[in-house]
């Protein structure tokens, strides 16, 4: 008993002593390694897809990733509440307030992947048509989404078990978990799609199989687990409170994070027009932005279970420290990353197309986004910053007004008047900056609001 409570410790992290930038690297990089061993797995799936079945379903799988963040972004952020009050309750020590949340967080999950199921399969294709989806991509796209909507409550499960991990330090986990979940993805993928000329439907049963295995090792390590956060069937159950203090937290996360994508659907949208080639190149495009996006979202993660941990131990001269730190992390790898995406971006263009008119699309594309990507990423850390110490209402506001209602009125003015590929694109370093620097005025008046209520 003793030997594997000191294992669970060795993958635990005090967040709240000893030197501040080691432990935050020690526990950013299993999560930067987790995230971008996750967009091989999805550059897999569009990769096998682009190569073996043609541009259609290339285009097809891609534009759906807009409309499935939209279906799924409510009950992610509700993962982010669970990991701000089980990092809270850790920091605090309250282990009884820690095993109630830990086990309401995982039947949320299940039920949240259950409604999920119903929801893509009946709004895939009336959604998808409203998005303006050409005919001849439409039905594999439709397609795809009903497959991949099978696997969500697997994929929440390992989310928000990822997240209590998180919470208490252990990145590394979940991060073996991922990896050899993946193995089965690329594998699966590969034998679906080229063995049995499945296509978009094979990639999706691949991806499904595949969040199942992770969630099945997850949820095996919290039952193993001998530490405050294990997870037992006899105690699983919602507790109303904590439910309602997940919400608290989580809602309006993911209720920004959905309306985020309703912009992006509008974007996807006025990008549907320019043909399925644009929408190819667009698509390889965002999945290499996404190893960039992956890598800074890994630093608001730590920003985010770092400052929950020291909220909760009261240690709020920690917490700025922690949150400079991150910001010039998320600094140096959204420079470092998009800066080297631009420059070999036809090489990795090529990797997902051999048209070049679809590596033309997608190098316009790079220029624009992923050049100025670590804006986004100090946006992202700002929130993580407010987020730790319970703080999500304003964040969401700040961001729903200087991301999204900006990037729409963009769209309606500014797309309308300059109609172009560059001008879409643009919208996304402008509404960033924007909504960058509206979070540090309204972290600077939280933190103001703390010390008022110290003294």
């Amino acid at each position: 008993m003793n030997t594997q409570k000191k294992l669970h410790r060795n993958y635990e992290m005090d967040m709240c002593n000893g030197p501040i930038f080691t432990k935050l690297i020690g526990f950013a990089i299993p999560l930067i390694l987790s995230g971008l061993l996750q967009l091989l797995f999805n550059a897999a799936d569009i990769i096998v897809v682009g190569r073996f079945a043609g541009s259609e379903s290339l285009a097809a799988v891609g534009s759906t990733s807009s409309l499935i963040n939209l279906l799924v972004n409510v009950f992610i952020g509700l993962s982010i509440g669970a990991n701000v009050l089980v990092a809270q309750y850790y920091g605090a020590q309250k282990l009884k307030d820690l095993e109630e949340t830990v086990h309401t967080a995982i039947v949320l999950a299940g039920a949240g992947g259950c409604i999920l199921i119903v929801l893509g399969y009946f709004l895939a294709d009336p959604m998808l048509t409203l998005m303006g989806s050409p005919e001849n991509v439409r039905p594999l796209s439709v397609l795809y989404m009903k497959i991949f909507f099978l696997g969500m409550p697997a994929t929440l499960v390992y989310n928000f078990g990822s997240a209590i991990l998180r919470a208490v330090g252990d990145t590394r986990r979940p991060l073996y978990f991922l990896s050899f979940a993946g193995l089965f993805n690329v594998l699966l993928n590969l034998f679906f799609v080229i063995q049995c000329s499945m296509g978009v439907a094979g990639v999706a049963l691949a991806t499904a199989i595949s969040q199942t295995i992770s969630a099945l090792l997850i949820v095996r390590c919290l039952m193993k687990s001998e530490a405050s956060y294990q997870l037992r069937a006899d105690k699983l159950r919602m507790t109303p409170a904590k439910l309602a203090a997940i919400a608290r937290i989580g809602l309006p996360a993911g209720m920004q994070g959905a309306v985020f994508s309703i912009s992006n659907v509008l974007i996807q949208s006025s990008l549907n027009s320019f043909g399925a080639v644009a929408m190819a190149g667009s698509t390889a495009s965002a999945n290499i932005e996404g190893f960039v996006y992956t890598a800074m979202n890994a630093v608001y993660q730590t920003a985010l279970s770092f400052t929950s941990q020291n909220y909760g131990a009261r240690k709020f001269g920690r917490m700025t420290r922690i949150l400079l730190y991150c910001l010039g992390i998320v600094t140096a790898i959204g420079v470092i990353m998009g800066g080297g995406a631009v420059i070999y971006g036809r090489q990795l263009l090529g990797i997902y197309s051999s048209d070049p008119e679809v590596i033309d699309y997608g190098m316009q594309r790079l220029r624009l986004v992923s050049g100025p990507y670590f804006i986004c990423g100090l946006m992202d850390v700002m929130v993580g910053g407010l987020r730790g110490m319970g703080c999500s209402v304003i964040p969401m506001f700040v961001s729903l007004t200087g991301a999204c209602a900006l990037r729409v009125v963009w769209i309606f003015t500014v797309f309308v008047s300059y109609r172009s590929l560059s001008t879409l694109y643009v919208s996304y370093p402008v509404t960033w900056s924007v909504t960058f620097l509206a979070h540090v005025v309204c972290y600077l008046l939280v933190r103001r609001h703390i010390a008022r209520q110290q003294k």
